[in-house]
């Protein structure tokens, strides 16, 4: 193995978190003249350093080891949020759908001054979040007015900090949104994260909704989570989902939709576990 090269994944990935070697080296417990060692290519970290190392940079072990290194272009994800916007609205216009086109009025108010922000320094509003989920139901034939209004409300409550039954939908939409919105558990509680999903298990709408946000989340988390939050999102995922496809499974309109999801998540899933 080239320490050399070792030492210059390293030093990268201090810099790219903004760490002085005495910083890293504080929190590894190490002089900060260790640490230069290691990024000259005179050492190598001793294995009792590695995973602490592996957190603090956020670098897998793998990563920092491998024997080839790409040298990426990396590039903003090719998100077009008015595009997604017109397709929905013409979409809905067409088929009728009085909820969608009603959320779709207030769908600036509520997201288009956030941002979804990237660890790479890219950046896009996050009506592309939602607007993705609606065209991803609509590109697997899902043509139901509750679930396109569901998955473009669905963070209305968490981030935007709207009332549930004050959303332009009827009740069943607004019992999906309040039951996919982690706010209405006390994180303190060692059981909300088993009782949030318990509840969304007991209504077919949640379970849509909350695939089709994971999928999208799962697609685009490289971009923007930590290694570490990574690795938790899919120890979550793996312990969860599998339910909730389970009961999208069972609604017979719902079985082509089921199918591609359950196709695309855990294959992504299974994906990053070997990547993490």
């Amino acid at each position: 193995m080239n320490n050399k090269l070792i030492g210059e994944r390293i030093k990268a990935a201090r810099l790219s978190r903004g760490m002085s070697q005495e910083k890293l080296g504080e929190t590894l417990g190490v002089s900060f003249q260790a640490v230069s060692s290691w990024e000259t290519g005179k050492f190598i970290p001793d294995s009792d350093h590695l995973p602490a190392l592996s957190q603090a940079l956020d670098l897998s072990i793998d990563a920092l080891f491998a024997d080839e290194s790409h040298d990426w272009e990396l590039k903003p994800v090719n998100y077009d949020c008015s595009h997604m916007f017109t397709f929905v609205k013409g979409r809905a216009q067409m088929l009728g759908f009085s909820q969608t086109l009603a959320i779709l009025d207030q769908l600036r108010a509520a997201h288009g001054s956030q941002e979804r922000r990237s660890k790479h320094g890219f950046s896009t509003t996050y009506m592309v979040h939602p607007l993705t989920m609606a065209c991803h139901a609509l590109a697997m034939g899902i043509k139901d007015d509750d679930v396109l209004a569901a998955a473009l409300a669905h963070d209305m409550v968490e981030d935007a900090h709207r009332n549930p039954e004050e959303l332009p939908v009827n009740v069943r939409v607004q019992k999906a949104v309040r039951l996919v919105s982690k706010n209405m558990y006390d994180p303190n509680e060692t059981d909300w994260e088993d009782r949030y999903y318990d509840n969304i298990r007991k209504d077919p709408l949640a379970c849509m909704v909350k695939c089709l946000d994971r999928i999208n989340n799962l697609a685009g988390m490289a971009d923007a989570f930590s290694r570490v939050k990574m690795i938790r999102y899919a120890e979550e995922t793996d312990r969860y989902y599998p339910a909730l496809l389970d009961v999208l499974k069972k609604i017979p309109e719902w079985n082509d939709a089921w199918w591609l999801m359950r196709y695309q998540m855990m294959t992504m899933l299974e994906a990053f576990k070997r990547l993490l």
